[in-house]
């Protein structure tokens, strides 16, 4: 199983990690504002990741590690 972690001083909340997504479990969380203004990205299953690493690849700030 993969892990997500996602570094909210980095993210900016650009959605290019949920488009990129071909498990469609990456998402922006709307009910979190970091210290910069954005709502930052967010795995929204942990078990259905497959660990790709679309997301981390796709991030343009490297705000996105997976561990597999």
């Amino acid at each position: 199983m993969a892990r997500i972690s996602v570094d909210d001083s980095f993210c900016k909340g650009c959605g290019l990690c949920v488009d990129a997504c071909p498990e469609q479990i990456m998402a922006l969380d709307r009910d979190k504002i970091t210290v910069k203004g954005y709502h930052p990205a967010y795995c929204t299953d942990l078990d259905a990741c497959t660990g790709c690493m679309s997301c981390a690849v796709m991030c343009p700030d490297v705000a996105i590690t997976v561990e597999r």
